[in-house]
């Protein structure tokens, strides 16, 4: 009798620690909204550029991607973001080049169709700019990456949605994910820019 007294006493006393923490978690997460990128009407961007011999800069970009978000006003921390990138869509302006691209000195999409990047974390830095941290995955090898976001602006379109726009900035080396090909000293980081603009699901 008095062990069932005892274990009722400590299962309530628990539940009393554990029932303020998720509630908390339920609160923050009630003011989180939930995007999908607009690629449909081609208001997202995955470009990227690198030198050229270190003269210029040669842009290009990915045609064909897709992804969503979280974004949570109240407490950005719990914001979050996931792409998928049809890596053969790759276009430089250029129809041999990107066919070089595509083969497997580069991008090799016939054994690696896709790339993919989720994020970790998302830190607020200043007002309306954030860190976020994630990985992404591509030629089969997964590595972290930072992203300097800033947000663009937000508010009601004319066709009754609701939108929120990001522009983004990161860097990395070739060689992170095993390509090697000799573009010369200058042309070994390629800096990725990202703008993004997503449809608020209600």
């Amino acid at each position: 009798m008095l062990n069932t007294f005892m274990k009722t006493l400590i299962g309530a006393f628990a539940l009393a620690l554990v029932a303020p923490v998720a509630a908390t978690e339920h609160e923050a997460s009630a003011t989180a909204e939930h995007y999908k990128i607009d690629t449909r009407g081609a208001h997202a961007f995955v470009q990227f550029r690198i030198p050229h011999l270190g003269f210029s800069w040669l842009y290009g970009r990915f045609n064909d991607f897709e992804g969503a978000f979280t974004f949570d006003p109240a407490e950005p921390r719990n914001s979050s973001v996931e792409v998928t990138i049809r890596t053969a869509s790759i276009d430089s302006n250029h129809e041999r080049r990107d066919n070089h691209l595509r083969g497997e000195d580069f991008l090799d999409t016939d054994t690696h169709p896709e790339a993919h990047f989720r994020s970790t974390s998302f830190e607020p830095t200043a007002d309306g700019a954030f860190l976020m941290r994630g990985e992404l995955t591509l030629l089969g090898r997964t590595r972290a990456i930072e992203i300097e976001v800033e947000q663009v602006g937000a508010g009601e379109d004319p066709w009754g949605g609701y939108r929120r726009g990001f522009h983004g900035r990161t860097s990395f080396s070739l060689s992170d994910f095993g390509i090697d090909y000799d573009l010369g000293p200058e042309s070994r980081v390629v800096e990725i820019l990202l703008d993004v603009e997503g449809i608020r699901q209600d």
